[in-house]
């Protein structure tokens, strides 16, 4: 199997594991951006400060240039963690199933 089979083969498995997974991995992010412009209206940042820290602290970057002030935006800066190491997860574990799909594809085709 050349290259471009391989690679197309891969794509390919992405985008249907991508498909299976759309609903729970779509309902993570709705979640994800909920809070987070509920944290930046509690502490009154612009929406494009509650979103970039939103999937800073989502993707467990944390710069720390913004940071939640009130108890209530801290505990739903949590949940936004969790979330985020789920979302995580979630990408991974497609990425090597569809890693998965193109070795089975490419030992069937011997």
């Amino acid at each position: 199997m050349d290259h471009k089979e391989k690679r197309r083969t891969f794509f390919f498995a992405l985008v249907r594991q991508i498909q299976v997974i759309w609903p729970i991995l779509s309902g993570v992010l709705v979640v994800m951006v909920g809070l987070g412009l509920l944290i930046g209206r509690i502490e009154d940042w612009r929406v494009g400060e509650a979103l970039y820290f939103t999937f800073v602290t989502g993707l467990t970057i944390g710069y720390g240039d913004f940071a939640p002030r009130h108890l209530s935006s801290r505990m739903l800066a949590l949940i936004i963690g969790f979330n985020g190491i789920v979302l995580t997860g979630l990408v991974a574990a497609i990425s090597v199933q569809a890693l998965r799909a193109t070795e089975t594809d490419r030992t069937e085709k011997k």
